[in-house]
């Protein structure tokens, strides 16, 4: 059997690069049941309510939505259960310590599989106040309208 390589996308948190402003990333494994790779490889899944929480030393997904496998019997999963996620002890003090000092929350930003391997990108982020929300779609348009500009007086249209 060939190994996989590469990544390929299956769920991404939109919203949560909307709602926060993004610190640091991680990329961590998930502990998974068969049914659940499964139903990650069909490009099922759902991360709009998800968060993450360290208890215990240890890091747990809550919430993510990972719909039951089609083809899947008695041994199927249960969609919304809590997901244990994989990383290294030094990173999983590193996120503790910031979550309880300083007000951050980790979110999970995107659901991918890398090398064969099902893998989940987490942020430590701040929550954004409506204004911040408001200031960076203003920005995001007046950047959008100075290149479109600076598209016209390349083509010598304006």
């Amino acid at each position: 059997m060939v190994k996989e390589q590469g990544t390929k996308p299956v769920a991404q948190n939109k919203k949560a690069r909307h709602d926060y402003h993004i610190d640091t990333t991680y990329e961590a494994g998930m502990v998974l049941v068969g049914t659940e790779v499964k139903s990650l490889r069909l490009g099922r899944a759902s991360l709009v309510d998800g968060f993450c929480e360290v208890d215990g030393g240890e890091v747990w997904l809550h919430n993510v939505h990972i719909p039951e496998y089609s083809q899947g019997t008695w041994t199927n999963h249960a969609a919304r259960r809590k997901r244990k996620l994989l990383l290294n002890r030094g990173e999983i003090d590193k996120i503790e310590r910031r979550v309880n000092e300083k007000g951050f929350t980790l979110v999970p930003l995107s659901i991918y599989f890398k090398d064969g391997r099902a893998k989940v990108e987490i942020a430590l982020a701040k929550g954004k106040k409506t204004w911040d929300k408001r200031h960076t779609i203003a920005e995001r348009q007046a950047t959008r309208e100075k290149e479109i500009e600076v598209g016209r007086r390349l083509k010598g249209m304006g």
